[in-house]
């Protein structure tokens, strides 16, 4: 063992071991218990950031701690490598996506060698090698013979700066969630998955999942958004058709005094055909369809009569029959009608008096009183009146009886309804899966051939331009001409919503190399469902919804066997650091990477003034996500070559929980290596003095090496829950450091004495080998142990120490450490203070100092507080 600790040495020579021996691949072994820990898949970007090492060191930790419980882990990696950023990049630098890609991938796969992540390589998925989405065309095709999968022409969100589709839940704040512009609405025929089939399972599953966070099942529960309600029908008068309403509040029900129905409805587009005004409106409104996608969709409420009338389905009156631009279309809710109660709904109110509308109050409130709806509706529930049978009851006794009356005389039917819609995968890009799908002469729709997948775009077009649509039909036309069963045929131009690929990914990683089929079931269900899965929270309600339902879609094709995709989540915090910005000429703010800046900081440690290498004042915006948008990320390597892999896994680790946001140090990084520094060096001194192979006999051991034997084996304790149960790895390392702390100081003189400290430095290097793999692998060989730490056990808790009565307390004077002495536990306080005077004694003569005040805490500290 050398005595300096040189991180950058040793790293590289355990890297290569474990490449050589393949010490993380893994077969299925059913003589084993399986664990399976997967980091969501990152997409190729080029460079990992501190975020990236974060996620994917929590998993590394929780894999190296599972493996040494004896179990058979799986940890693998893959690249999600199609996507516009891809697409984007080769437009912009003149290239192929592919070279970009694999370029990328390339290098970030050598900065997760160089962390020393325990991966199963052999496993390693690129989601665009045709092996891979062959098998998702392959799905696809399924799932349309199933009837899961349809196409039709409906209203979609339009990102017109990446020139695509986007699923609803790719929408934030009406704007795009990759380039922040604000989405537009058009209609397209584009591709779904019927996911709105398993709505109901999707929300009443995440019951069962215990170990997920709850803030995560909230958001899918809201994103699902089940209400529920009753349909209502409503006749037409001298007409055999019929109106169905969708509503949650019957309260109000006997205030209806109008119909509205959408420009889409069936009954608006027949009449629009024998009424001349009726088809001029919905045609001049019919761009009018997304209006309800708008933060300011009802301002301009637009309406025409149509000279027919609904039947109340109670009291009989007549209902005219409206059309208006701001009822949510039957394509969007199934539903495309309300009926229409002015008095007590504010949007109702509002057309009401612009078409001079009848109003009737039916709801009076609480206090009796009624309320003036001459200015705005009344919304709140109250007492019922105008109501006929149902006057004087309360709104929630009125609705479930009116409810039971409606329902009896079948003019009704309980329903819920989802704010979850089919998911639309067709995607207008190049840099994706095609769509396996062609389209006949006479526009009937077949699906590829299994025998003709994969599906692949033509190589020609590697050259990349904006327009995808119009380069392959300008060069490529030989291409999209095809047959199917010797008919003519054309292909379809879209490619699939790249989530698709990140839906399965973690299912063929069981069996990457598998050639008979989408899953090899015997690996998939050995190894499924995922024990813990790890990633942002920020996918709740993307990918860890499609990742669900995906799950499921593969159950029910008889691929896997369990209900749900993963039994444990975590959600790793976001990691801040500081950005910086100017503004150009042209009024653009550039941002500046850190490692470009000079600050000058106060007296307080905040930063004052900001100054790039080219001379330019900085705006300081802050701690801020590491992001390449805010050029503020840390290139790991960097670090990696200053202090070692094993250091800044411990300072991730280390400086806050893991759900937590971390603020980016580098003086964190610093004390994590002198911890590692001063590990080194308590092994290194021990080993020097000579190893002790001599048994260790309890009975035999002083009082001080019993408190150390206490400490030691109460580590392991805490150390193992707040790792397993509470995953709380920060106050592990803590824990730990504490233990270091005190072998510093723990005596080293008789046999009894070394026989203790090497079984100290065994447990402590065997509880930092998930955080800090290197150093502990080196440590553990240079102690004398003839297996490599890679195939030992975690260590177990020696029941006797921990019965042991003594405890270590540390003298302070003045809340500065001094001394440490051992005693019996829970002695009295003038022992205490007798014991640690003696151990000071010196001192405070020396310094002619006086005692006038002792702070005691039982059991572990006590203070003198000197003049």
């Amino acid at each position: 063992m050398q005595k300096i600790y040189s991180p950058i040495h040793i790293e590289r020579i355990v890297q290569k071991y474990w490449h050589i021996h393949q010490t993380f691949s893994v077969q299925e072994d059913k003589s084993k218990q399986k664990y399976y820990c997967l980091s969501m898949i990152p997409y190729p970007s080029g460079k990992l950031h501190m975020g990236h090492v974060r996620n994917y060191t929590i998993g590394d930790v929780i894999s190296r701690y599972q493996r040494m419980l004896g179990k058979n882990v799986l940890q693998p990696m893959g690249w999600d490598a199609f996507g516009l950023p891809a697409e984007q990049a080769a437009i912009t630098n003149n290239t192929n996506p592919s070279d970009w890609t694999y370029a990328n991938i390339d290098y970030m796969k050598n900065q997760l060698k160089s962390l020393g992540f325990a991966y199963d390589w052999s496993r390693e998925i690129i989601t665009c090698q045709p092996q891979y989405y062959k098998w998702e065309q392959w799905f696809f095709n399924f799932l349309y013979k199933k009837g899961l999968v349809y196409k039709k022409t409906t209203i979609v969100n339009w990102c017109s700066y990446h020139e695509t589709v986007l699923a609803n839940e790719q929408v934030v704040n009406n704007s795009c969630w990759r380039c922040q512009n604000q989405i537009q609405y058009k209609k397209m025929p584009q591709w779904f998955i019927k996911i709105t089939d398993y709505a109901k399972e999707l929300l009443d599953k995440l019951d069962e999942l215990k170990y997920w966070p709850n803030q995560v099942k909230a958001m899918q529960r809201n994103w699902i958004g089940q209400s529920q309600g009753i349909n209502i029908i409503f006749k037409i008068m001298n007409s055999n058709d019929i109106i169905t309403i969708h509503s949650t509040r019957l309260d109000i029900f006997m205030g209806i005094t109008y119909v509205v129905l959408s420009i889409d409805h069936p009954i608006s587009l027949k009449i629009a055909k024998i009424n001349l005004k009726i088809n001029e409106f919905i045609k001049k409104n019919s761009i009018d369809l997304t209006r309800f996608y708008n933060i300011n969709a009802h301002d301009d409420k637009k309406g025409i009569f149509t000279d027919i009338y609904a039947v109340h389905p109670l009291n009989n009156s007549i209902l005219p029959i409206w059309i208006a631009n701001f009822v949510v279309p039957v394509e969007i809710n199934g539903i495309g009608a309300i009926a229409a109660c002015p008095a007590h709904n504010q949007q109702d109110w509002e057309f009401a008096h612009q078409y001079n509308l009848p109003i009737k109050p039916v709801i009076k409130n609480i206090n009796d009183k009624f309320i003036n709806i001459k200015t705005k509706a009344m919304t709140s529930v109250g007492i019922l009146f105008n109501s006929g049978d149902f006057n004087g009851l309360i709104s929630k006794v009125a609705s479930d009886i009116i409810t039971k009356v409606l329902i009896n005389k079948k003019l009704a039917f309980f329903k819920v309804l989802y704010r979850l819609k089919d998911w639309s995968v067709s995607r207008q890009r190049y840099w994706g899966v095609p769509i396996p799908m062609v389209t006949l002469k006479n526009g009937v729709i077949k699906p590829v051939p299994m025998n003709e997948l994969p599906v692949i775009f033509p190589k020609q077009l590697y050259s990349v331009e904006s327009n995808i649509k119009k380069t392959l039909k300008e060069k490529m036309s030989n291409w999209i001409r095809t047959t199917y069963k010797n008919k003519s045929a054309t292909r379809d131009l879209d490619t699939f919503d790249t989530f698709i690929e990140s839906s399965w990914y973690y299912a063929r990683y069981t069996c990457p190399n598998y050639h008979n089929g989408m899953l090899d079931s015997n690996a998939a269900n050995y190894w499924l469902p995922i024990d813990q899965y790890i990633g942002g929270i920020e996918h709740a309600t993307m990918h860890l919804i499609y990742f669900r339902f995906y799950h499921k879609l593969m159950r029910d094709a008889g691929l896997v066997n369990s209900h749900e995709p993963a039994i444990r989540l975590l959600c790793q915090g976001m990691i801040l650091t500081d950005s910086f910005y100017y503004i150009s000429n042209d009024g653009q703010k550039i941002w500046v990477s850190p490692k470009n800046v000079v600050v000058t900081r106060n007296n307080t440690g905040h930063i004052v003034k900001a100054i790039d290498t080219d001379g330019n004042n900085l705006i300081y915006d802050g701690m801020c996500k590491m992001s390449k948008s805010k050029n503020n990320g840390i290139d790991p390597n960097v670090i990696i070559k200053k202090y070692g892999a094993d250091a800044v896994r411990f300072f991730i680790m280390f400086a806050a929980p893991a759900h937590a946001t971390l603020e980016w140090r580098e003086s964190g990084i610093k004390g994590a290596y002198r911890f590692l520094q001063r590990l080194w060096n308590i092994t290194y001194q021990h080993i020097k003095s000579g190893l002790i192979n001599d048994e260790l006999y309890f009975h035999q051991l002083s009082d001080k090496n019993k408190t150390i034997r206490h400490l030691v084996h109460k580590t392991i304790i805490k150390v193992t829950d707040d790792i397993d149960r509470r995953q709380s790895f920060n106050t592990a390392l803590s824990t730990i450091m504490k233990l270091v702390n005190n072998l510093q100081n723990a005596p080293k003189i008789s046999i009894q004495d070394r026989i203790v400290l090497q079984e100290a430095l065994s447990v402590t290097i065997r509880l930092l080998y998930p955080f800090t793999p290197h150093i502990s692998f080196i440590l553990w060989k240079s102690l004398g142990n003839l297996k490599n730490i890679d195939d030992t056990k975690w260590p177990i808790v020696d029941e006797q120490a921990i019965q042991n009565k003594n405890v270590l307390i540390i003298v302070q004077i003045n809340g500065k450490k001094k001394a440490s002495i051992f005693v019996s536990k829970n002695s009295d306080k003038n022992t205490i203070y007798e014991m640690s005077k003696k151990s000071i004694n010196l001192y405070i003569n020396y310094k002619k100092n006086q005692i006038y005040k002792t702070i005691y805490i039982p059991n572990k500290v006590i203070n003198f507080l000197v003049k």
